[in-house]
């Protein structure tokens, strides 16, 4: 398909006055690219009531279900990503490419926005390539220290680039770099600390340790979780919030009993996040981007255990900051089953550890990302 094919011109603004501002927003995959989307979607609802705004993103991802929830509106583009090895699912990605540029033409000209925000994620790449060649403005909001190949191959074409971490201004064009902060769902608020333990069943004078392994677990904590759970539940007499991935929950439900273990609360997924941050009064869990951003808004200590099977070691790259700072503590994957009891002991019956953790914390958060954000947006459109 050629640029002349996709009708180029320069995208004229309908965010005049009297004019409702019209805004698509491409994320998708994982709730770090997903949610920041979210909230910059709403805070440019809150700054503009009458704006349009339109999701696209992928039918089989989180997006699909997480999108609607929050009251808007998605399309679909049939796209994933390109393994480094040869599977069958790459036989099929040259006739998904095509059909997501055909789908991303489509959208683009029935819904006619005045600026593309691209998230992260593999729909954000053809909806904003053909962005690119239509002259829409492109907005980039990158959540990790090492930004993602979408974001990387989008960001010459883009008109501002907002990033969370120092490290990811080197790997974009630094003209068009702002720090911003990741965007931080706007349903997540500081939970009241007796009300949440109550609402688990929990006491208040044993400590809680909240365990999270990302929206789709993590075998490996998971797998450390199980091997320590004795020491840390029966001998210590922590109680535990163990999200643990909907594909693992009911292998391990049926070894976690409640008259064996009375004070661990195994869940697929947690709904409501305020209460289990506000429960807690440790966390271990991944140090994905928007994991990151809500532990630093709430001031929540956190030991992160970084995924190794991520794009560049993103998310050792994003806890790294965070460790220097004394808000975590950084415990390796192949480390954890033998060290996680004692590293847990050391900081979770430490008041004052804990608490000089959660004012790093809160020292590192940029509560006005998203709002800042959606400002400079409508400031773009309006030029």
């Amino acid at each position: 398909m050629t640029t002349a094919e996709l009708n180029i011109s320069s995208a004229k603004s309908s965010a005049s006055e009297g004019t409702p501002l019209k805004v698509l927003l491409a994320a998708g995959g994982t709730g770090g690219h997903v949610y920041p989307a979210i909230a910059i979607a709403d805070e440019l609802k809150r700054s503009r009531p009458d704006a349009d705004i339109l999701f696209v993103g992928t039918k089989d991802r989180m997006e699909w279900e997480a999108v609607p929830r929050s009251g808007y509106d998605i399309k679909s583009v049939w796209i994933s990503g390109f393994h480094r090895r040869l599977t069958p699912q790459n036989l099929l990605f040259p006739f998904k490419l095509i059909t997501s540029i055909i789908q991303s033409v489509s959208i683009l000209k029935q819904f006619k926005p005045d600026v593309l925000v691209a998230c992260g994620g593999f729909a954000a790449g053809p909806v904003g390539w053909v962005a690119s060649k239509m002259g829409i403005p492109i907005v980039i909001q990158e959540q990790n220290s090492y930004p993602g190949v979408t974001n990387r191959l989008l960001a010459k074409h883009a008109k501002l680039i907002f990033t969370a971490f120092d490290g990811a201004a080197k790997f974009l064009p630094d003209e068009k770099v702002w720090l911003e902060g990741n965007p931080v769902r706007k349903q997540l608020t500081a939970a009241n600390k007796k009300d949440s333990v109550k609402a688990y069943g929990f006491k208040e004078k044993h400590p809680v340790l909240l365990v999270m392994g990302g929206s789709g677990g993590a075998a490996a904590i998971n797998s450390a979780m199980l091997e320590n759970l004795e020491e840390l539940h029966d001998a210590l007499g922590i109680q535990i919030i163990w999200q643990c991935g909907p594909r693992y929950f009911d292998e391990l439900n049926k070894k976690l009993s409640e008259e064996t273990y009375p004070n661990v609360r195994l869940t697929a997924y947690i709904d409501d996040m305020s209460l289990a941050y506000g429960a807690a009064d440790l966390v271990l869990t991944r140090s994905g981007a928007s994991t990151c951003s809500e532990l630093m808004l709430l001031g929540q200590p956190a030991i992160f255990v970084p995924s190794p099977n991520v794009a560049g070691d993103h998310q050792a790259k994003n806890a790294s900051s965070m460790v220097k700072a004394g808000a975590a503590i950084l415990l390796k994957e192949e480390d954890m089953e033998m060290e996680m009891t004692s590293i847990i002991k050391k900081i979770i019956f430490s008041e004052k550890k804990l608490n000089k953790m959660s004012d790093s914390m809160l020292q590192m958060a940029k509560p006005r990302a998203a709002s800042n954000i959606a400002t400079e947006i409508i400031n773009l459109v309006e030029k």
